[in-house]
């Protein structure tokens, strides 16, 4: 089901772009109109745990410390890919076996293409857990694939407010910005993505289009 363009929803979101740039700033606001709301242009594949995941110490603030600073820094893609593993793999810790069962569950209803049943097990997570920041980011994942883009940006919102660095949410983000054609966010959230995380897929030449389709080329 996808984006109603009601009146209502038209101001919230607008009012939830606003609140996202405040919680994670990422450059001055731009001139784009959020009033206007396509589907997708075509469907965007929103960055994601690896299938595999290497153990983590227990020590969760900081592990994620270290690894950011060790992301930032990695030498080639290589490096940056095996970094990136274990900063999903602290971020899908979590103390509650049943938010856990319940994740394992949620995923493989995703895999199997079953997105309302993967949203019912990824509520009651966000119910039980809601300081559990993959769910709401997995949750927000599922509401963009359903153009629901209110609902995906209240969810990046509430991953971005507990983990500011989380560079999966931020091009989230930016992908919903640049589906409802406000380039100049999109390009601000991207940027702020590549500054934790230079080796994200693709972002780079997406950062390179558009900053010659917002800022125009140099001379």
């Amino acid at each position: 089901m996808g984006l109603r363009l009601s009146g209502l929803n038209n101001r919230r979101l607008a009012i939830l772009i606003a609140t996202l740039l405040l919680a994670a700033p990422v450059g001055a606001a731009a001139q784009g109109d959020p009033r206007v709301i396509p589907p997708p242009k075509a469907q965007k594949k929103l960055p994601e745990a690896p299938s595999k995941l290497p153990r983590v110490p227990a020590d969760r603030t900081r592990g994620l410390d270290f690894l950011f600073g060790a992301l930032k820094a990695a030498p080639d893609e290589d490096s940056a890919r095996h970094v990136e593993a274990r900063i999903w793999a602290l971020w899908l810790q979590t103390p509650s076996d049943t938010a856990a069962l319940l994740m394992v569950r949620a995923k493989a209803a995703i895999d199997a293409q079953n997105v309302d049943v993967a949203m019912q097990l990824l509520d009651a997570v966000v119910k039980i857990r809601p300081d559990y920041v993959e769910a709401w980011n997995r949750r927000a994942t599922i509401y963009y694939l359903k153009s629901d883009y209110v609902h995906a940006l209240e969810d990046f919102q509430q991953v971005l407010l507990r983990e500011p660095r989380h560079f999966g949410a931020l091009v989230g983000l930016g992908t919903i910005m640049q589906d409802i054609g406000d380039d100049k966010r999109a390009l601000d959230a991207f940027r702020k993505a590549l500054a934790i995380d230079p080796y994200l897929e693709k972002i780079p030449e997406t950062v390179k289009q558009l900053s010659e389709k917002v800022e125009g080329r140099d001379i």
